[in-house]
């Protein structure tokens, strides 16, 4: 019968040969059919396997490995061999190399001397008709013995028709009584076991082998792991002919553990061993005859044992063992199939670090319970929460550190959870839980328990770690009409969180209006950087002694076609949050450049310095100089003055020191812009390459009625002299406030009390033409 593959093609054939004629063809057909359909099932499984990847090893190891002997030997009168198969030992009794290797022995020396006259002549009558010849003969064992074999065999002849060799297969047939016996059991046991796959088959499998075999219990148990065989899990148990309960027991000490480290095992009688249940045995029921044989996988790691047991004595322990050979192969084909597909659910719908359900689950969930009949209380509610700079851990503490921080958060997580309450983590710092029977007014009480659990610090070994969350939650039918509208809200809400830094938010629907327009004023305000329709306005900057120029500040503008005048409240803050503040910093850089560049040209003189802004994301890029200086190429570096935040220099402050100094070596003079408003160190703002320091408006703002604000200008001033550095004030609204300034020493200032910021031709029509003009005009 031909031997099929997963894909129905034919990968060889399967026949079984008698040494006299059958009485059961019908039968025969059958248990061919079936064997050949198992056959290849395994062969195929083994293909997929990477066991075989090429043909010519295939089959050379079908040969040394079929039971029996395959030959090719020469058309003379001693059948000498050139090739026989592994199996010739276990067949003749003599090595494999004393046929090809030491020629001592001929295939003709096997032969019964009664048998070999007619053997030969049959041969050579096969020979010369071409035709195949098929013989049972008897066979002298290098140990006396004497088996009967079948033999098949034909000529191999050249494009002339000259016999090359013989090439053939012989097998032992003396059991063939035995044959038979075995062939009955697998045919009924192979038509009973109607389940492919699944907990069903091992039960069907187990079930009718003990009926079969006429034996009193039987089980199929698996080992935790490949290898890993100190305990067993239960996959089928019967004991006469009940069902028992799946358990779990540790080998040691048990008939199995010579199973597992011998292969098989068999005892005809005195096994002594319990019988197999859930609840302990009786002393009394132990079974005296015992057969176990040990199932393991592709790579030959035993991964579990199917064995039979009986309280008589076995008297056909052969006839058990050859059954529990055949149909163990099935058993161990469908448990690696089984922890196969186990392995890829888990990669599948398991987060690898954290062992918890993965986003791919947790959007399986929400499926889940948005289908009728979920009990979800009086409510759903979906907590986001991300954990704040947890990229500066996996930096400075290692990732193995980072590991063991989430995996101790997915414990603290789920610590949390009550009933059909879920947790999963979503990607890198970010996990989710839905709790059921949240009621609506109950959700801020929730949230808050959670972020105050969270907030403690983690034990990871014998260290600890705080860590910092930003929450967003949303509650279903509260806020969302479906549970992907209950994500969605739960993402908008974290949003929300980690932009205003307030720790923890409750969605509502300001939330998601403020959401849809900053999506849709950063569409609109990237088109308007890419078409060039900003603007820069530009803001003077006056000595507060003389009440000279000194210069000014470029300060952007949008106009939009439908919105109007959009604040750069909102659009500076969104671009720096979206990354888009890098582009637009090389825009500004650029536009600055030319517009000085079109005084000049026009003659007209620009006084001191023009100041842009550098963005923190910018002093990100290692090549900030060199892009620096390409994009304002069209003047002198000493004509721009660069502003840098504090914020943006202690992001990395070695960085920025580097890039400092680089940045005075090409020409350019640097400000330290919103000083104070940060953290930055003294010991760093010594080695900043920085010849200003630019004191923010909220302390300029109110220092004159309020102590405290002006005790820190004074203390900046103070400071910039320290470091032979200048000063420069901004928001300076009043004449008191620049009275005031002076007399601290404050050197510069920028305000409204001295002008707004105007479009370039406003600027130099009231301070670039005719002339210059005085602050005091």
């Amino acid at each position: 019968a031909p031997m099929l593959g997963p894909d129905k093609e034919s990968i060889g054939h399967l026949a079984v040969l008698w040494n006299q004629p059958t009485d059961s063809p019908g039968l025969a057909r059958e248990l061919v059919r079936i064997a050949s359909a198992q056959a290849g099932t395994e062969l195929g499984r083994r293909r997929a396997a990477g066991e075989v990847n090429e043909s010519e090893r295939r089959l050379h190891t079908l040969m040394n490995h079929l039971p029996g002997m395959a030959y090719q030997c020469r058309d003379d009168d001693v059948w000498t061999p050139e090739f026989v198969s592994g199996g010739t030992q276990a067949l003749t009794g003599y090595p494999v190399s004393d046929f090809t290797e030491r020629r001592r022995i001929n295939l003709a020396d096997l032969y019964h001397p009664d048998d070999f006259p007619w053997v030969a002549d049959e041969v050579a009558r096969c020979v010369t008709a071409r035709e195949p010849f098929a013989l049972i003969y008897r066979m002298v064992r290098a140990d006396g013995e004497i088996r009967w074999v079948w033999e098949r065999g034909q000529a191999v002849e050249d494009d002339q028709g000259n016999v090359l060799r013989l090439e053939g297969f012989i097998t032992d047939v003396t059991e063939q009584q035995q044959s038979e016996r075995v062939q009955k059991a697998v045919l009924q046991i192979a038509k009973a076991v109607t389940a492919r796959s699944g907990r069903d088959f091992f039960t069907q499998l187990v079930n009718h082998l003990t009926l079969a075999l006429e034996a009193d219990a039987g089980f199929i148990a698996t080992c935790p792991g490949p290898g890993k065989c100190d305990w067993l899990e239960m996959k089928a148990v019967i004991t006469d002919g009940r069902n028992r309960e799946n358990y779990g027991f540790a080998v040691s000490g048990l008939p199995v553990e010579q199973v597992l480290q011998e292969g098989v095992y068999i005892v005809n009688e005195g096994a002594n061993a319990l019988f197999p249940c859930h609840e302990q045995s009786r002393e009394t029921d132990r079974a005296q005859g015992y057969v176990g044989w040990r199932l393991d996988d592709s790579n030959g790691k035993p991964i579990g044992v199917v064995v039979i047991m009986s309280r008589q004595p076995l008297l056909d322990t052969q006839l058990a063992l050859s059954v529990l050979q055949i149909f163990g192969a099935g058993a161990a084909g469908e448990m690696e199939r089984q922890a196969t597909e186990a392995r890829i659910r888990r990669l599948a719908f398991e987060d690898t670090v954290t062992g918890i359900p993965n986003r791919v689950s947790f959007m399986q969930e929400l499926e889940d319970w948005a289908a009728p009949g979920a009990n979800l209380g009086n409510g759903l509610l979906c907590i986001l929460l991300d954990l704040r700079r947890f990229m500066e851990i996996n930096d400075t503490r290692g990732f193995n550190f980072g590991d063991e921080v989430l995996q101790a958060v997915a414990s603290r997580c789920q610590q949390q959870l009550t009933g059909n309450d879920f947790v999963a983590r979503l990607g890198a710092d970010e996990f989710v839980l839905l709790l059921s029977h949240v009621a609506p007014d109950a959700v801020r009480q929730v949230v808050g328990r959670l972020f105050r659990v969270m907030s403690d610090p983690l034990a990871i070994g014998e260290d600890s770690v705080s860590i910092e969350t930003s929450m967003g939650a949303s509650h279903f039918p509260g806020d969302a009409s479906t549970t992907q509208d209950l994500f969605r809200h739960a993402s908008i809400a974290l949003h929300h969180a980690k932009r205003g830094q307030t720790g923890f938010s409750v969605f509502d629907r300001n939330m998601a209006d403020d959401m849809f327009r900053r999506q849709a004023m950063h569409a609109r305000f990237c088109q308007a950087l890419e078409n060039d329709e900003l603007q820069l306005h530009y803001q003077p900057q006056f000595d507060l002694a003389s009440g000279k120029l000194t210069g000014a500040e470029a300060l952007c503008r949008w106009h939009d076609a439908e919105w109007g005048w959009v604040s750069p409240g909102e659009f500076i803050p969104l671009a720096e949050e979206r990354g888009t503040i890098v582009e637009l910093g090389e825009w500004v850089l650029r536009t600055a450049s030319l517009q000085l560049r079109q005084w000049q040209d026009r003659g007209i003189h620009f006084p001191g310095r023009l100041s842009i802004n550098v963005s923190a994301r910018q002093l990100d890029d290692p090549n900030l100089v060199t892009r620096i200086v390409e994009k304002s190429s069209a003047v002198a570096p000493e004509k721009l003055g660069l502003e840098l935040t504090e914020s943006g220099f202690m992001h990395d402050p070695d960085q920025a020191v580097r890039i400092t100094h680089a940045l005075t070596d090409a020409g350019f003079e640097l400000s330290i812009d919103d000083f104070g408003t940060g953290y930055s160190s003294l010991s760093y703002l010594r080695r900043f390459a920085a010849d200003t320091l630019k004191i923010d408006m909220s302390f300029v703002r109110d220092m004159l009625n309020n102590n405290h604000d002006r005790a820190i200008v004074d203390t900046i001033i103070a400071m910039a002299r320290t470091l032979g550095m200048q000063t420069i004030a901004e928001g300076v609204e009043t004449l008191d406030h620049a009275n005031a300034l002076l007399a601290l020493g404050c050197d510069q200032a920028q305000g409204y009390y001295y002008g707004r910021p105007v479009s370039p031709d406003e600027f130099a029509s009231a301070w670039l033409e005719p002339r210059q003009k005085s602050a005091n005009e």
